[in-house]
């Protein structure tokens, strides 16, 4: 028994031949790379840091911040690829190195991500101190130009106040030791973290900031129906009103806030609502459901921006998708704890 033969099974349309409905079923928007111009600058503004660095033979820092959505991890990877690792006889070189941020960094867990992501088999052996130095030593022979770390804003969620000022304490020895370029990503939180130690702040001085995209510019919104009109080709399905008519367009940016990946996670929605139901077509009703599955499953009916009677605003209240993600995520952190203290005009401990 596989996957697909269960499927097949309980299809509704059961006139459809596997092959049709296994294409269907795996259908994924994730390979599509769409080049607007928020993406070419971002991939821009890192080529020059990266020359910047190789040409000066010095380290330098640069921090990209941006809603969970916008595509920050592709384009990352985007540019990495550009860049792959060549295998020689005696090492393997890495221009271009991905490091994810371990969900509660330390500087045991941040020195073996590292690590990790430069092939060492024995990244769990050793102290903090031993593994900094085999990075050193790796990051010679692997001639590594450039390091990349995702999710940056893991580092606001270290466990304690001591354990923070810890591990960015080795994060900048360790930055100043291998005087490499290095480019930090993600949530918005990312910056308070570098803001929270000055020499990190001196270190990651340039900023680069990733915007949804919005009704407020005439040139936003014909770029984001642009963006539409690509996706529209790459559906297995045909679809009853072009996804960029300019009525369905404000709702997909309504829908998506203006992020990609939600444009991305609705089409496929409606793609597997429709396949599911042996609809031949995409209409309103399935974008109506794409939404409500990879979206917001409680929306109600008229809060549904693919509902006839939408309003068409806005979800950004409380208990709304789009509800300011910085009020949400300082739940928990004791560096959000702490800021709210300073901010209060409470003495630090």
């Amino acid at each position: 028994m596989t996957p697909i033969e269960i499927i097949r099974r309980y299809a509704t349309d059961v006139t459809r031949h596997e092959p049709q409905l296994d294409q269907l079923y795996r259908f994924s928007l994730r390979e599509i790379i769409l080049e607007h111009q928020r993406f070419k600058s971002t991939l821009k503004t890192i080529a020059e840091l990266h020359y910047y660095c190789l040409q000066n033979k010095v380290g330098k820092g640069l921090i990209i911040v941006g809603p969970s959505g916008i595509g920050k991890t592709s384009m990352l990877k985007y540019y990495a690829g550009d860049f792959p690792k060549v295998m020689e006889t005696q090492v393997t070189r890495i221009p271009v190195l991905i490091v994810t941020t371990p969900s509660t960094p330390t500087t045991d867990s941040m020195a073996e991500a590292i690590l990790l992501a430069l092939g060492d088999p024995l990244a769990s052996k050793g102290n903090a101190k031993d593994k900094l130095n085999r990075i050193k030593l790796l990051f010679e022979q692997c001639q590594v130009e450039l390091l990349l770390i995702d999710e940056f804003q893991h580092f606001f969620y270290a466990r304690t106040i001591v354990e923070f000022r810890t591990v960015t304490d080795w994060l900048k020895i360790f930055l100043n030791e291998t005087a490499k370029a290095v480019v930090l990503c993600g949530l918005p939180e990312a910056e308070m973290v570098i803001q929270s130690n000055e020499q990190l702040a001196r270190r990651f001085s340039s900023k680069y900031t990733l915007t949804p995209f919005t009704f407020t510019s005439d040139q936003d919104f014909i770029e984001f129906r642009g963006l539409l009109r690509a996706f529209q080709e790459g559906l297995p399905l045909p679809v009853e009103t072009p996804l960029y008519e300019a009525n369905l367009a404000r709702r997909f940016l309504i829908a998506s806030n203006g992020l990609i990946d939600y444009v991305r996670k609705i089409l496929e929605g409606a793609v597997s609502v429709a396949t599911a139901a042996g609809h031949q077509s995409l209409d309103l009703p399935t974008y109506a459901e794409g939404f409500r599955r990879e979206v917001w499953a409680d929306v109600a009916d008229r809060l549904n921006p693919f509902h006839q009677e939408s309003p068409l605003r806005t979800l950004n209240r409380s208990g709304e998708p789009f509800y300011a993600s910085y009020k949400r995520h300082a739940i928990g952190s004791p560096l959000a704890r702490r800021l709210n203290l300073v901010q209060k005009g409470v003495k630090n401990d």
